[in-house]
């Protein structure tokens, strides 16, 4: 099984070699016809951690100070394609200092006397796109002091990388892979002298692409919010960068940025990151705003759903619930069993939350971050609501799909007398156990309150069989069941009243307190928050609610609200803490 599924992949990486080394006999450009404005930004705390040489790819850290990148041994899967990519440079260029310009120049000629040529790692289509937008981004700050023969140099690599992109970007996946190969193409043949001819193409495709994987409501098929972004700043950034050059977009490109910008939108938290849902993260600080400002689109969603995500927000709060059924097919390569989750975010402090991908941690950190235990949803008999199936190779790499997903998630969002009222319901244990899982959400005008009750429910006489089976194979002792609401690692929370609630504080200032209905058991349990760019995963709390499926019909009522005495506005000056040292 895994010898054949990886022959595609085999096949894939031979032609890219083939196409990299033929490309270096072809005509190389001697310079610029133009450069687009750098908008690729990186961060500056973490150039200065490159500088100091501790070197932190893919979720791995080394320590190498003056180190030639290139001859470090990879510690872990992730770190080639990481450093193939120069997403570094976005960082080092952020310090732009004499002394970053002097290691960014290293690495960079570097690479072009290692791999230049055509051989070795690095040489996949979206790779190379990525390399091209960097170095055409910072040409600038990469070519000062440098002399005619590595000047040269540098344009022979980005003409050796335009034409093998110009003939491998269709090998590419659907998706950010290839969106990234096309960009690169689309800014190399604007850019430098010679690679006009593959502008149009590029373009074309681009639009293309756009047309298929972009649908009418501005999502993508993985439902992953934070490569939605990327795709959408790539197009951004392609479309200001032919508008630069008087050419116009293909109005399938234009058309899909102003289809997602509303879609992002709804997908923001209050404190402006992004949800952390399929595997996605909150996003690069600052690239959604400059993103949006950048688009110049300004028109909000329509009531309703968002790439299958409701939001419900009121003063100063936001709730954002995975409100549809997860990706299938290969989109699922990557996404969670997340079904009616939520994350909730007041000002700019998170308080509930997923945990978010582990896939920097590795494979078991990965697996553990998709499962519905994970997120802050009902979990029941230890079963997630989709569930994950045996290994494919999916991208170059072996991926579980889901499987047994939620295939029905009725939704619906009305006012309700104080507030919003949202209600859902799945049937990704109807399968396993009879049961539907319904959850009901009501956000008060005031976002000072959060009203829950979820249900478990059996709808008609065979789902009472199958549930009536479960129940006799465990001596009716009840189906256990767990709520989970998993805490942002800044929350301070501890149990209260007699063990009857949990008291959250926030950095902030604010105090929230949840209660329950009477019944379910309430601990407060150790958790884990995973983040990219940490070493790794935060610690963090969980409050759980438990109990035991004995009825056709199980419900449960919670509620979440700030205290009495918390200020309805809250100045907010508690500064966050800078990244650990890496």
């Amino acid at each position: 099984m895994s010898d054949l599924g990886s022959w595609p992949a085999a096949a894939s990486r031979f032609l890219n070699r083939v196409h990299a080394r033929l490309a270096a006999r072809g005509h190389a450009a001697t310079g610029f016809v133009s450069q687009p404005e750098p908008r690729s930004t990186g961060a500056f705390a973490r150039g200065r951690q490159l500088l100091a040489g501790n070197l932190m790819f893919a979720g791995h850290l080394v320590e190498a100070r003056d180190a030639m990148l290139w001859d470090l041994d990879a510690p872990g899967p992730g770190w080639d394609a990481d450093i193939h990519g120069f997403r570094w440079l976005d960082d080092l260029a952020a310090v732009g200092d004499p002394r970053t310009r002097v290691l960014a120049q290293k690495w960079l000629w570097g690479w072009i006397d290692r791999y230049g040529r055509g051989r070795g790692a690095g040489w996949s289509p979206d790779l190379a796109g990525q390399r091209l937008i960097r170095w055409i981004h910072h040409a600038i700050f990469v070519l000062r002091g440098i002399d005619s023969e590595r000047s040269g140099r540098f344009y022979e690599a980005l003409s050796r990388q335009t034409v093998f992109l110009s003939r491998r970007w269709g090998a590419t996946p659907p998706g950010l892979p290839r969106f990234e190969a096309l960009t690169g193409l689309v800014y190399a043949g604007l850019s430098l002298e010679g690679m006009e001819a593959h502008v149009d193409p590029a373009r074309r495709a681009l639009g293309a692409e756009c047309a298929r994987q972009v649908d009418a409501q501005g999502g993508i098929p993985t439902r992953n919010p934070e490569e939605l972004l990327e795709v959408f700043t790539l197009l951004t950034w392609a479309a200001a960068a032919l508008d630069e050059a008087d050419r116009d977009a293909d109005p399938r490109h234009l058309s899909a940025i102003a289809r997602i910008a509303p879609t992002l939108r709804t997908l923001r938290h209050a404190d402006g990151g992004l949800a952390r849902f399929q595997g996605g993260g909150r996003g690069i600080d600052g690239r959604l705003d400059q993103a949006l400002a950048a688009s110049g689109v300004r028109k909000r969603q329509a009531d309703g759903l968002a790439m299958g995500y409701a939001r419900l927000s009121a003063g100063r709060t936001s709730l954002v619930i995975d409100a549809a059924p997860p990706p299938s097919g290969k989109a699922s390569a990557d996404a969670h069993a997340s079904t009616l989750a939520f994350e909730l975010t007041s000002g700019r402090r998170p308080l509930i939350v997923s945990c978010g991908s582990g896939a920097v941690f590795g494979e078991d950190w990965r697996r553990a971050g998709r499962a519905t235990p994970s997120h802050s949803t009902l979990c029941l008999d230890g079963y997630s609501s989709a569930r994950l199936g045996a290994p494919r190779w999916i991208g170059g790499a072996e991926r579980e799909l889901l499987e047994d997903a939620p295939g029905k998630v009725p939704v619906q969002i009305d006012p309700a007398a104080d507030g919003l009222r949202f209600e859902g319901g799945h049937d990704g244990f109807v399968q396993t156990h009879g049961l539907t899982h319904a959850r009901v959400l009501e956000l008060t005008f005031d976002g000072r309150g959060l009203v829950g009750e979820d249900m478990l429910l059996t709808l008609n006489d065979v789902d009472k069989k199958l549930f009536d089976r479960r129940l006799d194979s465990v001596r009716l002792s009840g189906l256990p069941w767990q709520i989970r609401f998993h805490l942002h690692p800044d929350v301070d929370a501890e149990i209260d009243m007699g063990g009857s609630a949990v008291s959250m504080a926030l950095r902030s200032g604010e105090i929230w307190v949840f209660r329950h209905d009477p019944g379910p058991d309430l601990t407060l349990e150790p958790s884990v928050y995973l983040e990219k760019g940490r070493l790794r995963p935060r610690a963090s709390k969980q409050v759980v609610l438990s109990g035991r499926a004995m009825e056709y019909a199980t419900r449960v009522r919670w509620s979440l609200a700030k205290a009495q005495d918390t200020a309805i506005a809250v100045r907010d000056l508690v500064t966050d803490e800078a990244e650990p040292s890496t």
